[in-house]
C-alpha cells in the first residue's frame, strides 16, 4: 500500500483552540506501524483536555479512542501484533514501557512511564500521537486487538466506552449475579457500565442523572437498568435505601463527570462492606461533605479506576460482534474530522438545542 506523505490532523495548539493541519506520515521500523483510520471515539476526557484541565502538553494531536486498519507494519511488528496490512485493529490508550515494577506485576495500565496516545505532543518524533488524524503512528508497545471488519465503524468503535463499562463496573469491584448495583450518571460510560453488569447477571441495577438527562435515562432503562433516578426531583441516597430495604448497594459506580455531590453520596448508598469504584474525573476540586468515617464503620472498598485493560477490551469486543445487545442505540451523532471541536462542544451540551451520547470523528478517505 503506498501511503501519501501527509496526513490530515486536527491539532490542538491551546485551551479550546483546534486547528487542522497536514502532518508528515513517519518511516517505520520493524516493531512499529501506521493506522489509516477509520473513525475515532469522543470522550468526556476529550473536553477536559479541550479545555485545558488536564494540563498535556501543546500542540497535540487528540484522539485516544482510535479504530482503523492497518495501513503498513514492519516484520517484527506483524509477527508480534499477528496483524497485517489491511487488517482491522481498536488500539489500547496507554503504552506502557513493559519493564517496570508494574508492568511486572501485571499492572501495565499503571506503568512509571506510561504513555496515553492522545496526550504525546507534536515535539516528539513522529508526531501523530492521536486520533483526531487520517493516519496515526502505533508505537512498538501498543496493544491491538481484532475487529470485525463487517462492523459499521461508528459501532465497532465503541469497544472503548464499553471496555470501561466491563472494567469499571464488573471487573474492579467484582461484580457479581444477584447484586445491587447503582451507577452515577447516565452518560456512555454510564449506559456501558449498565450493559456489562446486565451481562454478568447484576440482580439490580440502579441509574442517577440529572433532569436534563431525561433521554439517558430512557436509554439506561432500555439496556437493562430497573430504576432511574433524577437528582434534582427526587433524594436519591433516600431512594436507593428504599429501593434496596434500607440495606444499601453492594457495588456503586461514579461516572459523572465534574460534579463531586456524587462521590459523597456513594459512601451512603453502599452497603456496609460494599465497593466504591470512583471513575467520573472532577478536575482536582475537593469533594464537600466527603465522611471518611463511612468508609471506616461500614468496611467500604474504594476503589480508584483509570482507563481500561486488555480484558475489558475484550469483553467489550465480544459483546460488539455479537450483536446481542442493540449498543448503536448509544451512538448519536457522527462528525467530519474538521468538526472536531463541534464534536466535543456538543457532548458537552455547549450546543443549544443538541447534545451527544456516544459521537464519532470520521477522517476524510
Amino acid at each position: 500500500m503506498v501511503l501519501p506523505k501527509t496526513s490530515f490532523a486536527m491539532v490542538q495548539t491551546a485551551p479550546r483552540v483546534l486547528e487542522p493541519m497536514d502532518l508528515p506520515i513517519p518511516d517505520i521500523d520493524a516493531d512499529s506501524a501506521i493506522l489509516r483510520l477509520e473513525a475515532c471515539g469522543i470522550c468526556g476526557s476529550d473536553h477536559e483536555q479541550f479545555q485545558g484541565l488536564l494540563r498535556t502538553p501543546m500542540p497535540v494531536v487528540p484522539g485516544h479512542e482510535p479504530l482503523g486498519v492497518i495501513a503498513k507494519i514492519g516484520d517484527r511488528a506483524a509477527a508480534r501484533w499477528g496483524v497485517d496490512v489491511g487488517d482491522r485493529v481498536a488500539v489500547e490508550t496507554m503504552i506502557s514501557c513493559r519493564h517496570c515494577g508494574p508492568c511486572l506485576g501485571g499492572s501495565y495500565h499503571l506503568c512509571d512511564h506510561r504513555r496515553i496516545y492522545s496526550y504525546i505532543p507534536l515535539t516528539e518524533a513522529p508526531g501523530l500521537w492521536g486520533g483526531y488524524a487520517q493516519y496515526m503512528y502505533l508505537h512498538p508497545n501498543s496493544v491491538l486487538h481484532r475487529v470485525d471488519a463487517r462492523l459499521p465503524a461508528a459501532i465497532a468503535v465503541m469497544y472503548n466506552p464499553l471496555g470501561a463499562g466491563f472494567r469499571w463496573a464488573v471487573e474492579l469491584p467484582r461484580t457479581a449475579p444477584g447484586d445491587t448495583v447503582v451507577i452515577l450518571g447516565p452518560g456512555q460510560r454510564g449506559l456501558a457500565s449498565v450493559i456489562a453488569c446486565r451481562e454478568v447477571g447484576a440482580g439490580t441495577i440502579i441509574v442517577t442523572g440529572l433532569a436534563a438527562d431525561a433521554r439517558k435515562l430512557a436509554l439506561a432503562r432500555a439496556f437493562g437498568a430497573d430504576h432511574t433516578i433524577d437528582v434534582e426531583n427526587e433524594d436519591a441516597v433516600r431512594r436507593v435505601k428504599e429501593l434496596t430495604g434500607g440495606r444499601g448497594a453492594d457495588v456503586v459506580v461514579d461516572v459523572s463527570a465534574y460534579a463531586t455531590a456524587p462521590v459523597a453520596d456513594a459512601l451512603s448508598m453502599a452497603r456496609p462492606g460494599g465497593t466504591v469504584v470512583l471513575a467520573g474525573v472532577k478536575g482536582f476540586k475537593a469533594v464537600e461533605r466527603f465522611v471518611s468515617d463511612l468508609v471506616v464503620m461500614k468496611e467500604l472498598t474504594l476503589r480508584g479506576a483509570i482507563g481500561v485493560t486488555s480484558s475489558g477490551y475484550r469483553a467489550a469486543i465480544r459483546l460488539i460482534e455479537s450483536g446481542r445487545v442493540p449498543v448503536e442505540r448509544m451512538h448519536t451523532h457522527d462528525f467530519p474530522l474538521a468538526e472536531a471541536e463541534l464534536a466535543i462542544r456538543t457532548l458537552a451540551r455547549e450546543i443549544p438545542g443538541d447534545e451527544s451520547i456516544h459521537s464519532t470523528l470520521l477522517p476524510p478517505a
